[in-house]
């Protein structure tokens, strides 16, 4: 048959043959590498620090603590020796005061960083074993947030962040709120910055923080006025918790702003940065308009947050009416609460009929 092919067509058949080779030697090349990968795992040992509680996923993306998957963990009928399923049965697997007493050692930035991850998963895992920690427990891990290395303390503010989800740690956590704002803003790390600001914003405000507050206003605005959306929604939540404090009103108007601070109220922000960003505003009007802060003749610099939201040359109200209109409803709702909320004193609201425009934006019928 071979003889009746023309040297053209030999050659063809010859590079067809070729091609289906390679192909199938490529797929099987491609199964024995997934095939050998799903076959070598790491040593399942829980005596170093970094491999306990260690994820490792079962049947349907189900995720197993790694001790719970070694010989002898299980019983009859599968992996029944999950430490999630043991606390759902009231036994307690041990898994976080491991880690706990785990870091107590001395280990490298990486080590302390891995321990601190999974102490913050168990926490928000074993619900359980959470509650029966201790007040020290909280004190080892905000010590955490003194390493030199900023990785350790973004994993030190995570795990405090999931502890303070329990109600009776969070006094104990206060305690390191003043460091929590001294490292968001002294390092200029969007991570620092969002783990640090979430723990901040889970827990309730002293009287005894009071007079550090002023110190980190600045960098709060900066990171409001920042390029990433998490940080600065992060950060105006708590700027609009500490509007709400009368002796911190003065200092949050008073504090210096970009030029083009007004862009936050573009159509174009997030809706969700923007919602945020006229709840500030509104209880920033409210506060001012209160008789106990009017009774005060106050100064503020050209630059302050006053002026750019509240001064004669303002051009907020032109925003505002922009975001009337806005797509998202919540976002329509807080343009016009704000609205209400400049052209009303706060001691007159209600009466809509007595409401003169109180905003110089707002003059000439606008």
């Amino acid at each position: 048959m071979g003889k009746n092919v023309s040297p053209l067509g030999q050659l063809n058949i010859r590079k067809s043959v070729l091609g289906l080779t390679i192909g199938a030697g490529a797929v099987y090349l491609l199964y024995k590498a997934i095939r050998t990968g799903m076959k070598c795992q790491q040593p399942l040992s829980t005596s170093s620090p970094t491999c306990i509680a260690r994820e490792c996923l079962g049947p349907g993306g189900r995720t197993w603590l790694q001790e719970d998957l070694l010989p002898g963990a299980s019983s009859v009928g599968g992996p029944r020796g999950l430490a999630i399923e043991r606390e759902r049965h009231g036994g307690d697997s041990g898994e976080l005061r491991r880690l706990l007493n785990s870091l107590e050692n001395r280990h490298d930035e990486y080590t302390k960083g891995m321990i601190l991850h999974n102490i913050t998963r168990c926490v928000y895992l074993l619900e359980a074993e959470a509650s029966a920690c201790t007040p020290d427990d909280i004190m080892l891990v905000g010590s955490m947030l003194d390493d030199k290395d900023n990785s350790v303390k973004i994993q030190a503010l995570n795990t405090l962040k999931a502890f303070s989800g329990i109600r009776k740690f969070r006094l104990k956590i206060q305690e390191h709120f003043i460091k929590g704002l001294g490292l968001v803003g002294t390092i200029w790390e969007s991570e620092v910055h969002i783990g640090g600001l979430r723990v901040l914003n889970n827990l309730p405000l002293a009287e005894f923080v009071h007079p550090q507050l002023p110190r980190g206003m600045p960098a709060l605005m900066e990171i409001l006025q920042s390029e990433y959306h998490m940080g600065q929604v992060q950060a105006i939540r708590l700027l609009s918790h500490l509007a709400q404090k009368n002796d911190l009103l003065y200092d949050i108007l008073n504090c210096q702003v970009h030029t083009n601070f007004l862009n936050l109220f573009q159509v174009k922000q997030p809706g969700s940065l923007l919602f945020e960003v006229l709840v500030f505003a509104e209880r920033l009007s409210e506060g001012r308009n209160t008789p106990h802060y009017r009774a005060v003749k106050w100064h503020y610099n050209e630059q302050s947050l006053h002026e750019a939201l509240f001064g004669e040359k303002s051009r907020l109200a032109d925003r505002l009416l922009a975001l009337v209109i806005h797509p998202e409803e919540e976002v329509q709702i807080q343009a016009c609460k704000v609205i209400v909320s400049l052209q009303c004193p706060q001691d007159i609201r209600g009466r809509s009929s007595s409401c003169m425009t109180g905003h110089p934006c707002f003059n000439g019928g606008e």
